[in-house]
């Protein structure tokens, strides 16, 4: 059963799914024009005026809608905002004038220290006040509304007073954000932590989704311990793929975008994975139409 359709930007996005840009993949994409239907770029590699990555963006504009995603705004730090940063990031979000800006249910600095990752928050009465306050700073700053991504997680705190699915329907009732599905992230986290991962999306607040996110993901092992990697550096593997399948038969179509960031594939590789996931959307638009029907 399709869940009611409530987020404001879902519509926005294009036909055809995304995928991550880089500038090496500039010249195939200003001259062969391949049909994709939107690119990402990371924020903090764009926030200056001017050089070449700023070229490269205005000229893959005029081609291509884009998607902004931010790494660096820590929203779930325990300090207040960066505000220069986020003056930066908006600066750069009305000059590209994005489908979507979305960023992380993370932190990511302490000070004037920029870690380089993604750390996971505790799911504490006192960070989600915080984390929730944090969000209405961005959303008025930038005149839009936010999307946050669940995140991939390596560890669990010992006292916390939500679960993770409870953590973000409780964030987004009081920030009006909607949500960017990483469907790679519940695969790397619920194997970490012995979860089942179609029970954490059937707990997830899916009427609220307007992107989701795909990757690849790789095993580390230490000793007696394996964990799956949010590497974004392989192609997505197919227990992610399968729960995307599953992902769609509960939300309808969704604008989607193939996240790799490492180990940088020939452009024609990256391209057929989002043709995948174009397949995969073209079957439960067509089951979609077929229920309508009746």
């Amino acid at each position: 059963m399709t869940t009611q359709n409530l987020s404001k930007h879902r519509c926005k996005f294009p036909k055809y799914s995304g995928v991550s840009f880089k500038p090496q993949y500039f010249d195939t994409l200003i001259e062969l024009k391949p049909p994709l239907g939107f690119v990402e770029i990371h924020a903090e590699n764009y926030l200056s005026a001017g050089g070449p990555l700023r070229h490269y963006l205005q000229r893959i504009r005029e081609d291509y809608p884009i998607t902004v995603h931010g790494v660096g705004l820590s929203i779930g730090g325990t300090e207040p905002l960066n505000k220069e940063h986020l003056d930066r990031v908006a600066s750069l979000v009305e000059h590209i004038e994005p489908v979507v800006f979305s960023e992380h249910l993370a932190w990511s600095s302490h000070g004037n220290a920029f870690l380089n990752d993604l750390l996971p928050i505790p799911y504490t009465k006192a960070h989600l006040e915080r984390t929730c306050r944090h969000i209405h700073q961005i959303q008025e700053r930038l005149g839009d509304t936010l999307l946050m991504e669940n995140p991939s997680t390596y560890i669990t705190f010992a006292q916390q007073d939500y679960t993770e699915t409870e953590f973000i329907r409780e964030m987004v009732r009081r920030t009006g954000c909607e949500l960017l599905l990483d469907v790679n992230n519940i695969a790397v986290s619920c194997f970490n932590h012995q979860q089942d991962p179609e029970a954490y999306l059937a707990d997830f607040p899916l009427q609220f989704v307007s992107q989701i996110h795909l990757a690849g993901y790789h095993l580390d092992t230490q000793e007696a311990l394996t964990l799956r990697i949010d590497s974004h550096g392989s192609p997505v593997q197919t227990d992610v793929w399968q729960l995307y399948q599953k992902t769609l038969s509960l939300t309808g179509d969704i604008g989607t975008l193939i996240e790799w960031d490492s180990q940088l594939p020939p452009f024609k590789e990256l391209l057929s994975q989002a043709c995948l996931a174009d397949k995969y959307r073209q079957v439960h638009q067509k089951e979609q139409q077929h229920a309508l029907s009746f």
